[in-house]
């Protein structure tokens, strides 16, 4: 890929952070997202076709989203422009818009890039779709969040989506030996190098992050200098770098994947992966108590009935975390999501809840039958409330076989399907007992009735 770039963009002044001196200033610097920029995959095909198209570029932070669209702008000689969802407001976008006119009338494409796009209302991102559909600009946004739940529909149908992924270890370590051998905007004149072990550490540190490995390491770095210390080994870099633990952002797409994992891997039986997404919430700073609350509903969702002792010790971790905090509080939490792991599966109450939901939604409020009435009054005996009602303890074994509890319409539907395993299993087999005594019943009535002969039969 032929790189002609308008380096102007990227002269900065030594005062300026690490992360924003080592901006990737040609597409050979640029790191990561191969999936997209390698030979003849799709965002490096269009780029070099010169198709300029709107797009939305999705990923963490730290990945290279900004930095990709002013390569992009650059290698297909477009205008860059750049708003923040954050920070800008009518002025600033109608500003916006007369600057890409301008340029097109003296026949030069603008990008204008929209950082954190997913904050801007729907109205907001519906006002740039007429100068999107013009060609005015070409649009592209950059989000953190999921643009399927956080962007409209008529912006989403109008440009590209690409995905940008964390950059992977090695990835990163490329970027550690880059900055400290770039002479002009690098680590280089400091004269301070990582070993091997420390190199590892700071890539591990960083989380697929570039903004996070460079803010690190130029903290490190420093503080090497200030102790006149020209090798880092990992025992220095955990020191300065102990109070900067990994973060996700608590109401973003990360925190609902995290939780989403958790609550799967519990599904799926695997206590290891389980225990594993557990302590990445909290790593991330996830607040214990919310993730005790989601495993309540784990308990009655994916295990309910095959074994009722998960609700009891979910429900037991989340007071131990309210009572006693962490970490004791966490050490129950965790026991309750192992045990809930490796316990029978079962969600037919979870569907059963469900369907009744269903049931009550597609049919009429029909009234209560007359036998299920309560008979407080009088006047309510009088009206035959409670008559006919057949008191289960008085019935052999403690069961009314035949009794209907429901509204005539409805008598035959069945909700509960109990599954084969663990304490559903034995509520299944007293289930079909029930039934067989309900037919028996329902069939010794029809004979009753076959055989009673009517009054006007009778000579």
């Amino acid at each position: 890929m032929t790189d002609h770039l308008q380096t102007d963009l990227f002269q900065a002044p030594k005062k300026e952070p690490l992360a924003a001196r080592m901006r990737p200033q040609t597409m050979n610097e640029y790191v990561g997202q191969s999936h997209l920029l390698a030979m003849g995959m799709p965002l490096r095909s269009a780029l070099e076709a010169d198709q300029l198209h709107s797009m939305i570029l999705w990923g963490p932070p730290g990945v290279g989203k900004t930095t990709l669209a002013r390569l992009i702008a650059s290698y297909t000689s477009a205008r860059f422009v750049q708003l923040s969802a954050v920070m800008a407001g009518v002025k600033d976008i109608k500003a916006a818009v007369e600057t890409a006119k301008v340029a097109a009338q003296e026949n030069t494409r603008t990008l204008l890039f929209i950082d954190e796009v997913h904050r801007f209302n729907k109205g907001q991102q519906d006002a740039f779709l007429p100068f999107v559909e013009d060609g005015t600009f070409v649009f592209v946004g950059a989000t953190t969040e999921n643009p399927s739940f956080e962007l409209n529909r008529a912006l989403l149908s109008r440009a590209v989506v690409y995905p940008l992924k964390r950059l992977e270890h090695q990835e990163l370590i490329n970027i550690i030996h880059l900055t400290l051998s770039n002479k002009e905007r690098g680590l280089a004149s400091s004269n301070v190098d990582l070993d091997e072990d420390a190199l590892m550490s700071l890539a591990r540190f960083a989380d697929g992050d570039a903004r996070r490995l460079l803010n690190g390491l130029e903290l490190v770095v420093r503080f090497a200098l200030q102790q006149q210390r020209s090798l880092v080994d990992k025992a220095f870099l955990g020191e300065v770098l102990k109070q900067q633990g990994p973060v996700f952002d608590k109401g973003g797409d990360q925190f609902y994947e995290l939780i989403s994992a958790l609550h799967k891997s519990v599904r799926g039986s695997s206590v290891d992966a389980a225990l594993y997404w557990f302590v990445r919430m909290l790593e991330g700073g996830c607040d214990p108590l919310y993730i005790a609350r989601r495993v309540v509903r784990m308990a009655s969702e994916d295990i309910g009935n095959a074994d009722p002792r998960g609700l009891s010790l979910a429900l037991n971790a989340w007071d131990v975390q309210e009572r006693l905090g962490s970490p004791e509080g966490e050490l129950a939490i965790a026991q309750a999501i192992a045990y809930l792991a490796a316990a029978p599966k079962s969600n037919a109450v979870y569907t059963a809840f469900k369907a009744a939901k269903q049931l009550v939604k597609s049919h009429p409020s029909y009234e209560v039958p007359t036998h299920l009435r309560n008979a407080a009054t009088g006047l309510m005996k009088s009206m035959g409330y409670g008559s006919d009602y057949r008191y289960a303890h008085d019935e052999p074994g403690a069961y009314a076989a035949g009794e209907s509890y429901f509204p005539e319409p409805l008598k035959d539907h069945v909700l509960y399907a109990p599954v084969p395993r663990g304490l559903e299993e034995k509520i299944g087999l007293k289930l079909d007992r029930l039934k067989a005594l309900d037919a028996a019943a329902d069939n010794k009535r029809y004979s009753a009735h076959i055989e009673t002969p009517k009054q006007e039969d009778v000579k």
